[in-house]
C-alpha cells in the first residue's frame, strides 16, 4: 500500500501520507511525496496541491529511527523535497491537523500557504535530541515569525498552539475542517492567480534586527544551556538568517546541523528519548492487563508536596479532593496552590482559563469519609512510617474496594506501609518530585504484593498526568534515593580531605548539573536531609560525615535560614568563611590530613559511586533495566540529558574506570563501597549494559 494517497479534488490535489501511527516522515513518505509533486506539477488539469496527513495527523517529524542510526539519509531527503514543492508554478498548501513538528513543520513551512486546525500545534523541538532544524527550520521560521520568535521557539523546543502560530505568521488560517479549508484555500490562490508566497524568499522580518539581539540572547540562555551545543547553533543559524545571503545562511544551517547530528551529545539525548519509551514496558504485566480508569483522585496532606500533586490531576481533568483534618492546613494548601496557578498565569505558561477550569476540579475537605468515591488515593503526608501506616489503616476502612492506595514516600519500605491494610495487592508507591506540579519525574514503586492492574493503572496514570514514568522494586530509596546517598555522601566525604564546598558544586555544575549536591542541600533543608540520614541504617564499617549535623547544630539550615553550606542574600550563594572553619574542624577530630584535590578526581568520586550502585539496582532487580536510571536520573536528579544518565554515561567513558575508582574507595567507605559483582563482570568482558537482560 503506498504511504502517500493521491487523491483528487476535482482540479485540486490532495497528498495524503499515510504512514502509522504518526506519519513520519520516513524514506517511503519522502519519496511517495516527490512523486505525487512531480505528478500534480505535469498534469494540466491539476490547479493546486494540498499536503496534508491521514487520520487527522500531519506529520509529527522525522523518522527518529534513522536519525539515531546516524547514518546518512538516503534520497530524497526532506530537502529535495522542499525544493519540488518552491519549484512548482501550482500553489502548495499545508493542512495542518495534530501536532506538526521538527521535520514535519518544516515540510509545512516550505509550503505556500498553511492552515491549521483549531486544535493543531507546531513547533521544531530538535534542539530536545542534540539537534537543530537541517531542513530550513531555522531559517524559514525566522523568515515568518521574526528572529525573537524564532530564538524562544526553536533553542527551547517548545510546542506552539495554533491560535500562536496564527499572530506570529507561521501559519495563515485556522480552520475545524482543515482539510476542506485548505483545498478551497489552494483552489483559490489557483484562480485569482495568486503570487505563489516562497517563504525561504522573504526577507521583512530578518531586515532592521538590532545589533545585539544574538549576544543578549546568547547570555540569556548561557546557564540553562551551559555545555550544551544545539542551542548556540539555533543562535547561529538565526543569526545567519538575518545577516548572510539566502543561500549562504541555509548552507550555514546545514553545517551546524551535521555537526550537531555528528556529537556525541545527539547520542546521548536520543538514547534518552528511546529509554524515556522503553521504560514503560513492564515485561511481567501481560498486554492484556486493563488499567483501572481513574475518574476522581483524593490527595492526603495539604503541604507543598500534597498541594502539588492535586494540581497534576487537576491540570489532566481530573477531579480531585485535597484532604487536610485542619481546615487552617486546608485553607494554607489551598492558598498555595492558588498562588502557584496566579504565578502561571503571570508567566504564561497557563490561560486563566485553563487555571479556572483547573482550580474548579480542586476541592479541600477535612473528613476521611469523603475518601469513599476516589479511584485513587495519594498519600503525601509527612515522611514517618507511622503516620503513613495510620493514614493507610484509616484508608483501608473508607476507600471503595477497587481503590488504588498510593504513597509518595521517597524511601520508606512500601511493603510496611502495605502490611497497615487489607488489600496490599492495591499499594503501590507514586513517588512524585517537588514541586510536584513542576517536575517530569513519576518513580512509581512496586511492593511484594502489588497486583499487576495496580501496575498498570499507575503507568497509565503517569503518562495521563503528562510525567515520565519509571518503575521500581522496593528497597530503601528504591532508585534515585538509593543512589543519591551515595553522590551526596562522597561530597561530604571530600569536603574532609581538602576540598571546599564551592569547588564542589563548581565541579558539579561544570558537568552540567544545574545545582551542585551541596547547594541542592542548602536549597532542600540540610534539617530535611539530616533527618533523612538518622532514619537509614548504614553497616558498621561505613560512618556518615559529621559535617551535616554540625551545620544543623549551628542552624545552618540552608537558604531558608540565609546560611548553610553558604551564607545567602536571597538566592545568591556566597562562600562563608565560618564552613570552611567548621570543616577544617571535622577533618583535625577525624585526623584527615587536609590536600588539595583536583577536579578531576572530584567528579570521579562523585559519579562513579553513582554507576556502581546503579549496577545493584539492576542486578537485584529493582530496576528493570539500566537505561531506566537513566530516566531517573536526567528527568528526576539534575543529570544532564546531554550526557545521557549516569548509566549511559558510565559506558562511555568505560566501566573499567567506575571499578577502578570503587577498588580505591571501598577499603576506608566500606562494604557497600565495592565494585557492584554486575560492574565487574562487564568490564571484564567489555559488555555493556545492553548485554542486561530485563525483566
Amino acid at each position: 500500500m503506498p504511504v502517500v494517497n493521491y487523491r483528487s479534488e476535482a482540479d485540486v490535489v490532495v497528498l495524503e501520507i499515510d504512514h502509522p501511527p504518526v506519519n513520519a516522515l520516513s524514506l517511503a513518505v519522502r519519496e511517495g511525496l516527490l512523486a505525487g509533486l512531480k505528478q500534480a506539477g505535469a498534469d494540466a488539469a491539476v490547479k493546486a496541491i494540498v499536503i496534508a496527513g491521514a487520520n487527522g495527523t500531519f506529520p509529527a517529524g522525522a523518522d527518529i529511527n534513522e536519525f539515531a542510526s546516524g547514518l546518512v539519509l538516503k534520497s530524497p531527503i526532506t530537502r529535495e523535497v522542499q525544493a519540488q514543492m518552491e519549484a512548482t508554478s501550482k500553489p502548495v498548501v499545508a493542512a495542518i491537523a495534530g501536532t506538526a513538528l521538527g521535520g514535519g513543520f518544516e515540510l509545512a513551512l516550505a509550503c505556500h500557504w498553511r492552515i491549521a486546525a483549531n486544535s493543531a500545534k507546531v513547533g521544531l523541538p530538535e534542539v530536545k535530541l542534540g539537534l537543530i532544524p537541517g531542513a530550513g527550520g531555522t531559517q524559514r521560521f525566522t523568515r515568518l515569525a521574526g528572529p525573537e520568535a524564532a530564538l524562544d521557539a526553536i533553542t527551547s523546543g517548545t510546542h506552539i498552539l495554533a491560535s500562536r502560530a496564527l499572530e506570529l505568521g507561521l501559519v495563515d488560517a485556522l480552520a475545524d475542517d482543515v482539510v476542506a479549508e485548505a483545498i478551497a484555500f489552494a483552489r483559490r490562490a489557483a484562480q485569482e492567480n495568486r503570487p505563489l508566497r516562497i517563504v525561504s524568499d522573504l526577507a521583512d522580518k530578518i531586515t532592521g534586527v538590532k545589533a545585539n539581539l544574538f549576544a543578549e540572547f546568547r547570555g540569556k540562555i548561557q546557564a540553562k544551556a551551559r555545555g550544551q551545543l544545539a542551542p548556540f547553533r539555533i543562535i547561529d543559524s538565526i543569526q545567519a538568517a538575518c545577516t548572510q545571503p539566502k543561500d549562504e545562511a541555509f548552507r550555514i544551517e546545514r553545517e551546524f546541523f551535521l555537526e550537531c547530528r555528528n556529537s556525541p551529545q545527539r547520542k546521548a539525548l536520543v538514547h534518552v528519548f528511546f529509554a524515556e519509551r522503553e521504560a514503560r514496558k513492564i515485561p511481567d504485566v501481560p498486554a492484556d492487563v486493563k488499567p483501572l480508569p481513574i475518574r476522581k483522585a483524593v490527595v492526603i496532606g495539604a503541604g507543598t508536596m500534597g498541594g502539588g500533586i492535586a494540581m497534576n490531576f487537576a491540570n489532566a481533568g481530573i477531579p480531585v479532593d485535597l484532604l487536610e483534618l485542619s481546615r487552617e492546613a486546608l485553607d494554607r494548601g489551598l492558598g498555595l496552590i492558588q498562588k502557584n496557578y496566579a504565578g502561571s498565569v503571570t508567566r504564561g505558561s497557563l490561560t486563566q482559563g485553563r487555571v479556572d477550569q483547573a482550580l474548579s476540579l480542586i476541592k479541600g475537605i477535612t473528613d476521611y469519609e469523603a475518601v469513599a468515591g476516589a479511584d485513587i488515593v495519594v498519600e503525601a503526608v509527612f515522611e514517618d512510617m507511622k503516620v503513613k501506616q495510620e493514614v493507610f489503616g484509616k484508608l483501608d476502612r473508607v476507600a471503595a474496594p477497587h481503590a488504588i492506595l498510593a504513597t509518595n514516600t521517597s524511601t520508606l519500605d512500601i511493603d510496611a506501609i502495605a502490611a497497615a491494610t487489607a488489600r496490599p495487592e492495591k499499594v503501590v508507591g507514586t513517588h512524585f518530585f517537588s514541586p510536584a506540579n513542576v517536575m517530569k519525574l513519576l518513580e512509581n514503586v512496586r511492593g511484594k504484593r502489588t497486583a499487576p492492574q495496580t501496575i498498570a493503572t499507575v503507568m497509565a496514570l503517569g503518562k495521563t498526568l503528562s510525567k515520565v514514568v519509571v518503575l521500581a522494586g522496593n528497597c530503601d530509596g528504591f532508585i534515585g534515593n538509593r543512589m543519591l546517598q551515595f553522590y551526596t555522601g562522597e561530597a561530604e566525604f571530600l569536603l574532609e580531605e581538602g576540598a571546599t564546598p564551592e569547588q564542589i558544586d563548581r565541579v558539579s555544575e561544570g558537568f552540567g548539573f544545574a545545582m551542585g549536591p551541596l547547594a541542592v542541600r542548602d536549597l532542600a533543608g540540610n534539617d530535611v536531609g539530616f533527618m533523612i540520614r538518622k532514619g537509614r541504617r548504614i553497616p558498621a564499617d561505613e560512618r556518615w560525615s559529621p559535617i551535616l549535623q554540625r551545620l544543623v547544630e549551628q542552624g545552618r539550615l540552608g537558604q531558608k535560614t540565609g546560611k548553610g553550606f553558604y551564607r545567602y542574600e536571597g538566592r545568591t550563594r556566597i562562600p562563608d568563611p565560618e564552613v570552611l572553619s567548621l570543616i577544617e574542624g571535622v577533618s583535625r577530630e577525624l585526623g584527615i590530613k587536609r590536600r588539595e584535590i583536583a577536579d578531576q578526581e572530584i567528579l570521579e568520586r562523585l559519579l562513579h559511586p553513582l554507576v556502581n550502585e546503579g549496577a545493584k539496582i539492576v542486578d537485584e532487580g529493582i530496576a528493570i533495566r539500566a537505561s531506566d536510571i537513566d530516566v531517573v536520573y536526567v528527568n528526576g536528579y539534575g543529570f544532564p540529558a546531554y550526557k545521557g544518565g549516569p548509566m549511559y554515561w558510565g559506558e562511555e567513558i568505560g566501566l573499567a574506570k567506575v571499578v577502578e575508582t570503587m577498588r580505591r574507595l571501598a577499603p576506608s567507605h566500606g562494604t557497600r563501597w565495592r565494585p557492584a559483582p554486575l560492574l565487574e563482570r562487564l568490564a571484564a568482558s567489555g559488555e555493556g549494559w545492553s548485554s542486561v537482560r530485563s525483566g
